[in-house]
Parts: structure tokens; C-alpha cells; sequence
């Protein structure tokens, strides 16, 4: 039945590539336009705007919106059941999240490369571009955080994956200037590339590098790799894209690819079933199924960060308007594929693993669905355990041993998540420097400037401790995941809202735009209220007025927006009238 349902997904995103990406190329975006010349061309600078061959943007693209959101995420929301979560994978992948992040970077190359909020001052106003600006960037924040936590928990649970994710650092650098310095065709280097890091993944397992040895505590450890991978960020954002960030995210890409396609492989040899109920309603301790389930699973459907990456460093680097399609649509069908991926390790993957430990729950006999997720705080404490333990499960049914598929595992999720760091940290610095062109402050547009500003608020959520309500701390990173998904998708919704404004008055059909916005922006709203209504109670003050800030800034900017849709409405039933 898991096979069964696997292939039928597949084939789902296959034919939405076929047939609907087509539709919304041709009708809306108008992608097929000979003789466009893109902002990599127009504005080349060598090391922003760099004209880049489809293979080597795809690898970057895909890598960068596809971090550990998608895999978290799914994780998670198995505890409402295989059947919910499957569900809202697919229709959210293929009508709502793809169409984003497709109309996302259309736009932004129309637009000389500009930034979706910048896109907004022109087609909105100057106010909720400003708006805009603040709100990505404390979003970036978050996401920068919550990411170094992730890695640095994954290297400390993991120590075979410290080896083998830091050595893809060294090839990057040298596969990026074979390509750019020596003019080398991708393929073969990055072919190379890949047998280099899967023979570090072995040699990771025979040398497991765990600062612990070295006498350090947990906190210790947890805060040193904090700080090593938001220099490392630093560095990466500020080197020319095409020396590594773009051969680091290729070469990535074909890891993961591969590490998917082993994932997939799996599932058919296991041909596993269902250890989790189709769906199950939410216990005393659990939120409600709706609306948490469709911001628990946000970047593995559709996600605000996605059309950041679009307009922020992909538009920039794109060749050809036609590689749109490919890239826009197709990278967020493999991100689609990486949350199926997911669901199935949490909702069948688990049943197959025998003795474990649990970041929530430490060693288990017998690990299945039910003692996973038999309440909410372990289902949404073990966080990607899931897909770890599952998906190993998975790779051990075609001979690989339990040691060489835990590492494999936890390389595909340190991959995509350190993808998106570096890609983040950039994006941070674009932003910082927009909002210094808004404020005419010039410090700001400075590069060093915007990247230590990128960087050191989110090394403070990264280690800040607050308050969990229970009498406890936590980490504030992660209390503000939850406001986290919700303002992501909020910020997808205000992208696909600009999307429809920016093509209804080039007289272009936006229903295909209309139609997820407001669906995405109604239950974004709802599950801010109730977070916002869950700080009061817990008198979480400073997560409830966070929350405050980001939800005024939202509704300003919904406002103003559906404000000049309404009188852009009037304006033409007038001229049709007249």
C-alpha cells in the first residue's frame, strides 16, 4: 500500500510539470519570450548577477528552499495521520507552493532581479515594501537560527555526518573554480564530486568527530558548532556565488537526488505498510488538526522563504527566462518529493526500526508509530528522528549496514539544511541593504555591515533560553517555530497576493494566484491568533509580543494590498461600463 501510494504521488508530480506548469507559462507568466535579456546578463557583476547553465541553478535553487523545514515538518504532522498529511503535500505542492515560487522568479527577473518586496513598493507602495523588508528579515532571523540549531544537534547525535558534510566545503571550492576558472563542463566534475563525498560518508563512519572527546559539556559543544557554522555563513555570503554557493548547492543536489532516489528505491523493495491510522484526531495535549496542520507542514507545500530564494539569488543568476519553468516549478516538485520522502519514514519507516534512542523520548525497544507519537510533546520534541530513523530503515532493506544509513540519513538533512544557511545568510544581506536603500542609510548597504547584522541577532535566538509555560526553558528559536511557519506562509500569501496585482494589470488570468492566497492567508491568520491567544495565557510577553508586531505588520500590508485590488476592481468594471 506505502509503494502504492509513493508511486501515485510521483506520478502526480510528474504530470503537474507535463500539463499545469505549461498552463501557467504560457496563460500567466508568458515564460516562452525570445530575445529576453535576464538581469544575470544585463547586470553582470561577477559576483551577484552571473549568468549560470539550467543544470547548476537547478542544483542551487532546489538545494536552497529544500532545507530541514520539509523534512521537520512532515515529521511532525504524522501525528494527525498518514492521510492529512499526504493530502496537503500534494495539492499544496503542486497548486500552491510550485505556482509561488514559479510566479516568484518570473517576476523578479521581469523586474532586473529586484526582491519580491521590492516588487511590492512598485506594484503596492513604498510603505508596504518597508513593511515587507522588516517582516523577511526578522523571518531570516528565524530561519537562520532555527537551522544552526538543527545542524549543530545533527552533529552532535551524529557524529559519523561531521566529516562528510564539512569536506563538501573543500570540493565546492575546488569544483567551483574548475568550472569558472578552468571552463570545465559541470557534469563530469560534479560527477566526481559526488563518489569523493559518499566515500567520506564511509570514511565518517570509521572516524566520527565528536567534540565531546575534547572535554567539553553538551551546551559547550552545541554552542561551538553554533558559532563555527555562522562564520562559515558569513564567509559563504560574501564570496562570489559562483566560487561556493553555486558549486556546493550542485554538487549537493546530486547527493540528494541520489539520497532520494535510494529513499524511493526502499520503500518499493520493502514494500512496507502503514504503521500509522489514516487519520487521527487531535489529543488533550495536541493542537487542532486544523489550522496546525498546514503550517506545521509549510516549506513541504508552499512557503514564503521559497520566493526569497527566487527573487533574492536565483533571479540573479538565471540564463534564459524559458529556464523559469524548470527551475521555479520543478525545484519545489523535488521539495514535494522530499516531504512525501519524509511522511513515509514517519508513517511507515519507523515500524521497521527496532532498538533506538529519541531526542524526547532517549532509548526505545521497539520503535513503531505509536510509541513515537503517542502524544504531542514527543511527536513535536524528536523532531526529524523520523526521517532519520525511518529512512535509514528504508536504505538497510537494500543491504546497506544500520551505521552507513543512520550517517546517510543524517548527511541528506544536514545537506539541505546547511544549503539553506548559507543561501539564507545572503538573502539576509540583500534584505539588509534594501531596507538601507529605504532609509537612505548608507552603513547599511555596505556588505560586512548587512552580514554582521544578518548574523548576530540570530546567534542570540540561537542560544537565547525562554520560558516553555510548563515551568521550564527552552530554546527561543525553536518556541518561535511554530510563529515561524505561520508568518512564513503568511509572507507566501502576500507574495502570491503581489503575483496576482502584478499580472491582473498586465490583463493576465490570476485565479491560479487568487485562489491559494486567499486560502493560505485565511488559516495563517487563524493559527496567529491562537498563538497569539496561547503567549497570553502561558504570559509569554516577549513570544506574544513578537507575534504582536509581526501579525500588525501583516495585516497593514494585507490591507493596503487588498485595498488597491479593490479600487484596481472598480477602476475597470468603470472602464468596461464607460
Amino acid at each position: 500500500m506505502v509503494a502504492v501510494v509513493t508511486a501515485l504521488v510521483l506520478l502526480v508530480f510528474i504530470a503537474s510539470f507535463r500539463f499545469y506548469a505549461r498552463f501557467l507559462g504560457r496563460r500567466i507568466f508568458a515564460d516562452e519570450e525570445p530575445g529576453f535579456v535576464t538581469p544575470a546578463h544585463e547586470l553582470e557583476d561577477g559576483r551577484d548577477f552571473v549568468p549560470t547553465k539550467r543544470p547548476v541553478l537547478f542544483g542551487h535553487h532546489f538545494t536552497s528552499i529544500a532545507g530541514a523545514a520539509p523534512i521537520i515538518g512532515p515529521c511532525v504532522a504524522a501525528y494527525w495521520g498518514w492521510l492529512p498529511a499526504l493530502v496537503w503535500v500534494v495539492l499544496g505542492t503542486v497548486f500552491m507552493g510550485a505556482v509561488h515560487d514559479y510566479g516568484a522568479l518570473v517576476v523578479s527577473v521581469r523586474e532586473k532581479g529586484r526582491s519580491i518586496a521590492d516588487v511590492a513598493a512598485k506594484v503596492v507602495s513604498g510603505r508596504v515594501r518597508l513593511m515587507f523588508l522588516c517582516f523577511i528579515m526578522v523571518l531570516s532571523w528565524l530561519v537562520l537560527a532555527v537551522f544552526a540549531m538543527a545542524i549543530a544537534g545533527l552533529f552532535m547525535a551524529v557524529p559519523t555526518s561531521v566529516l562528510p558534510v564539512n569536506i563538501a566545503i573543500v570540493v565546492a571550492l575546488v569544483i567551483g573554480w574548475l568550472l569558472y576558472v578552468k571552463k570545465l563542463p559541470p557534469l563530469l566534475p560534479s560527477l566526481v564530486a559526488l563518489v569523493v563525498l559518499y566515500v567520506f560518508v564511509w570514511v565518517g563512519t570509521k572516524v566520527p568527530l565528536d567534540l565531546a572527546d575534547t572535554g567539553l559539556d553538551k551546551d559547550q559543544v552545541n554552542l561551538t558548532w553554533i558559532l563555527a557554522l555562522f562564520a562559515y555563513s558569513a564567509v559563504a555570503s560574501l564570496l562570489p556565488v559562483w566560487l561556493l554557493l553555486q558549486p556546493r548547492d550542485y554538487v549537493n543536489s546530486h547527493q540528494l537526488v541520489v539520497g532520494l532516489g535510494l529513499l524511493f528505491l526502499g520503500i518499493f523493495v520493502a514494500h512496507p505498510s502503514f504503521d500509522a491510522p489514516a487519520v487521527r484526531m487531535s489529543g488533550d495535549d495536541a493542537p487542532s488538526m486544523f489550522p496546525f496542520l498546514f503550517v506545521t507542514i509549510a516549506c513541504g507545500a508552499i512557503s514564503g522563504f521559497h520566493g526569497l530564494v527566487a527573487s533574492g539569488t536565483t533571479s540573479k543568476q538565471l540564463d534564459k527566462l524559458e529556464d523559469a519553468r524548470m527551475i521555479g516549478y520543478g525545484s519545489m516538485l523535488g521539495e514535494g518529493a522530499l516531504a512525501l520522502a519524509s511522511t513515509m519514514a514517519a508513517v511507515a519507516g519507523i515500524g521497521l526500526v527496532g532498538f533506538c534512542a529519541l531526542p524526547g523520548q532517549g532509548p526505545v525497544e521497539d520503535l513503531s508509530w505509536a510509541v513515537y507519537y503517542d502524544n504531542w510533546a514527543h511527536a513535536s520534541g524528536n523532531k526529524a528522528a523520523a526521517f532519520v530513523l525511518g529512512g535509514g530503515a528504508f536504505l538497510q532493506q537494500l543491504g546497506i549496514s544500520a551505521v552507513l544509513a543512520q550517517t546517510l540519513m543524517a548527511v541528506l538533512v544536514i545537506s539541505f539544511a546547511s544549503t539553506t544557511l548559507d543561501t539564507a545568510t545572503r538573502i539576509e544581506r540583500f534584505i539588509i541593504a534594501e531596507i538601507g536603500d529605504a532609509l537612505k542609510v548608507k552603513a547599511l548597504q555596505n556588505p560586512y555591515v548587512a552580514t554582521m547584522i544578518a548574523v548576530l541577532p540570530a546567534i542570540v535566538l540561537a542560544t537565547m533560553r525562554v520560558a516553555d509555560g510548563d515551568g521550564g526553558v527552552r530554546e527561543a528559536a525553536w518556541a518561535l517555530w511554530p510563529v515561524f511557519g505561520a508568518s512564513n506562509q503568511m509572507i507566501a500569501s502576500l507574495t502570491l497576493l503581489v503575483l496576482a496585482l502584478y499580472f491582473w494589470q498586465r490583463r493576465r488570468p490570476v485565479l491560479p494566484l487568487v485562489i491559494p492566497m486567499v486560502f493560505v492567508m485565511g488559516v495563517t491568520m487563524f493559527s496567529l491568533v491562537l498563538h497569539l491567544l496561547a503567549f497570553w495565557a502561558e504570559e509569554n510577553w516577549l513570544l506574544l509580543g513578537l507575534t504582536v508586531v509581526l501579525s500588525s505588520l501583516i495585516l497593514w500590508m494585507s490591507a493596503e494590498s487588498l485595498g488597491l485590488f479593490v479600487r484596481l476592481l472598480r477602476e475597470r468594471r468603470a472602464a468596461r461600463e464607460a
